[in-house]
């Protein structure tokens, strides 16, 4: 499991946005999104960068 940390991240439409990019990448991804600490945590057979990648392009770059 990838963990990443998403600053600007502050909402569930964040969250739905993020997500939405992630399954976007790779439908089958499981992911866990917490809000209050800002972190993402994706399950995926992508690697790291593709995810870092689709984050970015998303408007939700991983510190």
């Amino acid at each position: 499991m990838q963990e990443f940390v998403i600053q600007s991240m502050s909402c569930g439409g964040c969250a739905s946005r993020i997500a939405q990019a992630v399954k976007n990448l790779d439908a089958t991804a499981k992911i866990e999104v917490d809000l209050p600490t800002k972190t993402l945590r994706v399950d995926s057979a992508e690697d790291r960068a593709s995810v870092t990648a689709a984050l970015t392009q998303a408007g939700y770059p991983p510190k």
